[in-house]
């Protein structure tokens, strides 16, 4: 995602925090690509990215 904004942050981002967001970035678009030309529907997708969001928001407001 090549249009995503830099992230501003009150300390500045470490150089591999940066590379692991941009790495982060590109596995999830590569998943994407891949699930959908293998015929995966759209809303399958998006609601297992949904979930992995909800569960690492869980965890982060559980501990």
């Amino acid at each position: 995602m090549s249009n995503v904004t830099n992230i501003r942050h009150a300390a500045p981002v470490s150089a591999e925090i940066s590379k692991a967001l941009i790495d982060l970035d590109a596995a999830i678009a590569k998943a994407i690509d891949v699930a959908k030309a293998a015929g995966l529907p759209q809303g399958f997708v998006v609601s297992i990215l949904h979930g992995h969001a909800h569960a690492q928001t869980h965890m982060m407001v559980c501990q």
